[in-house]
């Protein structure tokens, strides 16, 4: 009898307790924010993308490059002498070789809009079949070879919401997000809409596919989040419940725009899934605390967070801001889509973190030499996009990072994984990733695969190196706060930017495959040609090792015992089945008080 080892992984309700959130703000805690609910003021379902007429870009006859303006966060100010060394900086290059990048294909480039725009704001996903990928101000669609399935591709973001009527038609303001909402093998495409600005009111944009088919219908949305703020980089998650947002407010005017707070908003997710009418609770968060900005809502890869877990919102904050150690803040959003008005959002607790300067070249725009062009900026103000979640059953997990100064304005990333195993949140692991060489590595983005193994991409620069990809990762059992599995590059850049301004990126986008929660997907930035502003972009995967899943597992049903309804979502699955022969076909288990759990279909060993 031959002998089979599996694991069973399995998500369980309710395996992992919440720490409950207190009602205080912090130290400037005004009072509690009281939630703002409204519909969408415009809702409507389009014919198959593959099959409307799209908006070519036309060509630029004048030559223009349209400048996105950087709006600073508040109280971010330089330092009054030398920061303390960096306490957790990897001072060491990888031992081992870099994994290969799998798939390697262009993305959407600059001469792909209407005219010139600076930055690009480059994010796109990875979802069963197709890779999505939005800039500003051009989107398009690929198979995972490359090849884009939109007739004309790539095409002006407004395409998607032709005859929609209203500002999300008729304006293309950018900031955009794409997220694969995998519980639902949905896709979620937004961006903002500022048809009067300077002033108001300001609207946002959302798109939800009516399949897993992005090049299918959309379900669109159009919401006003605000009548005299401007609802500045937007960031998304998906949650079971809701689809969240942090925004950055600014109050603006024919002169300038002055900070108005952070905002946060969630959406009406399963409404929208349906393509019905939908609401968002919005919390206007100035009067509680002025100096929040830069949040980031928690976005789910794998399985779903214990029952009525709320969404976790995540903030960096340096110690020569305020009179406060280096440190991140948290806050929970609780959304009530029975009673709206009862939602709350909440402080949690301050996580101390090692120390770190934020401070490059005192937050100016032109900081990070890039071959023979205008140095760019270092955007170390706040926490880059996505903050990443991933539940465990005994832990929750979720991975962020930030821009930092490793001495002598030279750029690194710190990177942090969060974890809570029930006693709360707090650091588990962090470092500084900046290997010993003249690079400059910036604007990063990181995730967590189900293997617990980390992927982080970035931009790399110097004096003497044109802006290219790059990537690096770890493994869950290696030595804590070390990427140790190589540097890779997902292309070497042959060019560079000559513009002034010194715009770079904003943001870029690490996601997870869905089909075996392991290969991590990037697309970031580049230079391929000198130029004004003659950026492109590129998608790159790599996978840091097998994670020993099947590459199209099996469904497994969990049903809420309260409901008794199941929990849509794929969840991988091995088997503890020891001293088994041939292949198991059905599985069953059932716990008391928690999910009851079907497999079904061979699995083999």
């Amino acid at each position: 009898m031959g002998t089979k080892r599996f694991v069973l992984f399995v998500a369980l309700l309710g395996v992992a307790s919440m720490v409950p959130g207190s009602l205080d703000f912090g130290p400037q805690a005004a009072g509690k924010p009281r939630p703002v609910v409204r519909f969408a003021t415009r809702s409507d379902t389009t014919i198959p993308v593959r099959e409307m007429p799209t908006r070519p870009p036309a060509p630029d006859v004048l030559g223009q490059i349209f400048v996105k303006p950087l709006k600073r966060l508040p109280n971010r100010v330089g330092s009054a002498g030398p920061e303390a060394l960096d306490p957790v900086l990897q001072e060491t290059f990888p031992n081992v070789a870099a994994p290969a990048t799998g798939s390697n294909f262009e993305g959407v480039a600059n001469a792909d809009n209407a005219f010139g725009v600076l930055p690009p704001d480059t994010v796109g996903a990875i979802g069963k079949n197709h890779y999505v990928q939005m800039v500003n101000l051009s989107f398009d669609i690929f198979d995972r070879n490359g090849n884009s399935l939109l007739l004309g591709g790539p095409v002006d973001n407004s395409t998607l919401w032709a005859g929609f009527g209203g500002p999300c038609e008729t304006t293309n303001d950018g900031d955009p997000i794409v997220l694969y909402d995998h519980l639902a093998d949905r896709w979620m495409m937004s961006q903002f809409a500022l048809p009067g600005f300077p002033f108001g009111p300001f609207y946002q944009c959302v798109a939800v596919s009516q399949t897993g088919d992005p090049t299918g219908s959309w379900h669109l949305y159009e919401f006003e989040v605000s009548s005299n703020k401007l609802n500045d980089y937007p960031k998304f998650g998906v949650w079971p419940d809701g689809y969240y947002m942090a925004v950055n407010q600014y109050k603006c005017n024919f002169r300038n725009c002055r900070w108005g707070g952070q905002g946060v908003v969630a959406f009406e997710r399963d409404q929208m899934l349906q393509g019905l009418p939908a609401r968002m609770v919005y919390f206007d968060l100035q009067s509680v605390d002025s100096d929040l900005g830069g949040m980031l809502p928690a976005d789910l890869d794998g399985p779903v967070p214990p029952a009525g877990a709320p969404n976790p919102f995540v903030m960096v904050e340096d110690d020569i801001w305020g009179a406060w150690p280096d440190r991140l803040r948290k806050y929970d959003f609780h959304v009530d889509w029975s009673n709206p008005a009862n939602s709350t959002f909440t402080f949690d607790r301050f996580i101390n973190t090692a120390p770190f300067d934020s401070n490059l070249c005192g937050y100016s725009r032109n900081c990070i030499p890039q071959g023979s062009g205008a140095p760019v900026d270092a955007i170390s103000d706040r926490l880059m996009f996505p903050l990443k979640y991933r539940n465990f059953g005994t832990h929750q997990s979720m991975v962020v990072n930030h821009t930092v100064d490793v001495g002598d304005n030279h750029a690194g990333v710190r990177w942090y994984e969060l974890r809570d195993s029930g006693g709360g949140w707090g650091v588990h692991q962090q470092g500084t990733y900046a290997p010993p060489d003249p690079e400059h590595r910036w604007m990063g983005s990181i995730a967590m695969n189900s293997m617990g193994d980390i992927g982080l991409g970035f931009s790399v620069a110097s004096g003497g190196i044109d802006p290219s990809i790059g990537y690096t990762g770890r493994l869950a059992g290696d030595s804590l706060g070390d990427m140790t599995q190589g540097e890779g590059e997902i292309i070497s850049g042959t060019g560079y930017q000559t513009h002034g301004s010194g715009r770079w990126g904003d943001y870029s986008s690490m996601t997870v495959d869905p089909v075996d929660d392991c290969t991590f997907w990037y697309t970031q930035e580049y230079y391929a040609s000198i130029g004004v502003a003659t950026w492109q972009t590129r998608i790159g995967s790599f996978k840091l090792r097998d994670c020993g899943v099947a590459d199209n597992p099996p469904d497994v049903g969990i049903v809420d015992p309260v409901e008794d309804q199941p929990i849509a979502g794929t969840y991988r699955v091995l088997v503890d089945a020891s001293d088994t022969d041939g292949p198991i076909t059905k599985v069953e288990l059932s716990i008391d008080g928690g999910a009851d759990i079907d497999i079904t279909g061979d699995i083999d060993a």
